[in-house]
């Protein structure tokens, strides 16, 4: 049997006592009169909740009605957010809610309206319904529901496939980081990437440690010396604008970090299986991308690791030297992230980008600083970040620029033993300073770093999001570099 979805309307944000207006396509519904009477009787809606109805339609075993908030909410210019798009996600996720919530076996499939926006409609569907739940007892697993559209056309159609694809790209992104490090080491990794991406147009090339000795990757191996699992070097290759400069993506890829001998606290230390995040949206965009057909020719660079303790280890005080020769006096090894970064943005650099974007879960001074509101963003073109805040704009999952002073730059250059140190002398502003390390590796003038430390996690369910690992900003990363594409035209 089918369940419904359908949305209404608060009228104008202006207004002082909203009445629910239905959707275009809720007006049509036979029993759209039921709905509305019943509203008049029961009283309103609240914004982004939803009300279920039973035995008003023979076609649906239940309808679940959702507040769209105010028909005229558009772009909200202190928020940084299309709050129209988001309190589409955010609605038709919470109609899902109510409507797994009744548990019922008769239930197969559920049809979505589209709400005026099918592409948000799809990504707060097929996200809302995602929960990592793999690695449980069969009984203990969400019940598999379809999806469908309701009154599909050629318009609507393409933006709902739009949306499923971009939903499913970070749903490949979670999956990969909430898997347990023992169930993905770099060689599992690895092996996720080429089995994802075969029978699609995206090359992969998977590196091993010999390769890697190679490339003198000094940086990235100091940290890959404390784990008796191999560190691997994953390149992802996917071109469908053959007469344009690559732009190159690179991921940090640290499955397990205890932090090495600096080791964490014990405490949530678990949570660093998610240390790979980076890595994982990288291949969950570029497969993406494909998945899109877009105009785009990205490589994606994954540099994947172990961080840990064992007599090999690097030690606090020691010095290595990076692929582009510098060498770095490593007072911190919890600070690895910057190390596996360095090498693979040197590396970079050797295919002539137009731009090279990086993204990591690199610093928990992100968590103080924005809490889980936002990523960071550090950039040496205005061009580039304007592109990515207007597509956090849409996206619903926002980013905001930060400094990269040469302030911080002399917190980590003024070193004892080597050219650079991976530690600030100061404890302040430590994601400004582990930004200013990673540019000492970039010769490319078009470059932007991304720290996602702070949206890694949800404790627990969140709007249109699961708890576990969330792949933030995925959806802002894909139209992103389309945009990059579409502007280089």
């Amino acid at each position: 049997m089918k369940a419904l979805i359908v949305g209404a309307y608060e009228g104008s944000s202006s207004s002082d006592s909203p009445k629910l207006v239905l959707t275009k396509n809720g007006q049509q519904l036979d029993f759209s009169k039921d709905i509305l009477k019943s509203i008049e009787t029961l009283g309103p809606v609240k914004k982004g909740k939803s009300r279920l109805f039973h035995g008003i339609s023979n076609q649906y075993l239940v309808v679940s009605l959702v507040n769209l908030g105010p028909g005229d909410a558009g772009i909200n210019h202190v928020e940084h957010i299309d709050e129209k798009k988001e309190n589409t996600r955010v609605a038709v996720a919470e109609g899902l809610k109510s409507i797994r919530g009744l548990d019922s076996e008769a239930i197969n499939e559920v049809v979505v309206d589209d709400c005026g926006d099918a592409q948000s409609a799809a990504e707060g569907i097929f996200l809302s319904d995602w929960k990592f739940d793999e690695l449980k007892d069969e009984k203990s697993r969400r019940k598999p529901l379809s999806f469908s559209l309701l009154n599909p056309n050629g318009e609507n159609a393409a933006a709902w496939e739009r949306g499923r694809l971009l939903a499913r790209g970070q749903i490949i992104a979670r999956r990969l980081a909430d898997m347990p490090a023992n169930l993905m080491t770099p060689t599992i990794f690895a092996e996720e990437v080429v089995k994802a991406t075969e029978g699609t147009p995206i090359k992969v090339n998977v590196r091993d440690k010999a390769w890697i000795e190679s490339m003198k990757m000094g940086s990235f191996l100091s940290v890959a010396q404390g784990s008796s699992q191999p560190p691997k070097f994953v390149e992802l290759h996917y071109n469908n604008a053959p007469d344009t400069k690559p732009l190159v993506f690179v991921g940090k890829g640290i499955t397990f970090d205890s932090g090495g001998i600096s080791i964490k606290p014990s405490a949530e230390m678990d949570k660093m299986r998610a240390d790979m995040t980076g890595a994982a949206i990288v291949a969950g965009t570029i497969i993406t991308l494909a998945a899109l057909k877009a105009k785009v020719n990205v490589i994606g660079l994954t540099p994947l690791s172990e961080n840990l303790v064992n007599g090999e280890a690097t030690k606090p005080g020691d010095v290595h030297r990076a692929m582009n020769g510098k060498t770095i006096q490593i007072d911190n090894t919890d600070a690895e992230g910057r190390l596996v970064l360095a090498d693979a943005l040197t590396y970079a650099d050797s295919f002539n980008p137009q731009a090279v974007v990086d993204i990591a879960t690199l610093t928990g001074a992100m968590k103080i600083t924005f809490g889980e509101a936002c990523s960071g963003v550090w950039s040496t073109n205005d061009k580039l970040w304007n592109l990515i805040h207007k597509t956090s704009i849409d996206s619903g999952d926002r980013v905001w620029r930060m400094p990269l002073f040469k302030h911080y730059t002399k917190e980590i250059s003024d070193c004892h033993l080597a050219d650079l140190n991976n530690m600030g002398k100061s404890r302040m502003g430590g994601s400004n300073i582990a930004a200013a390390f990673l540019q000492e590796f970039i010769s490319c003038p078009n470059w932007m770093h991304i720290d996602i430390a702070g949206v890694m996690w949800n404790g627990a369910d969140k709007g249109y999001l699961s708890a576990g690992m969330t792949a933030r900003p995925l959806r802002t990363i894909v139209p992103f570099f389309e945009s990059i594409f579409q502007n280089e035209q």
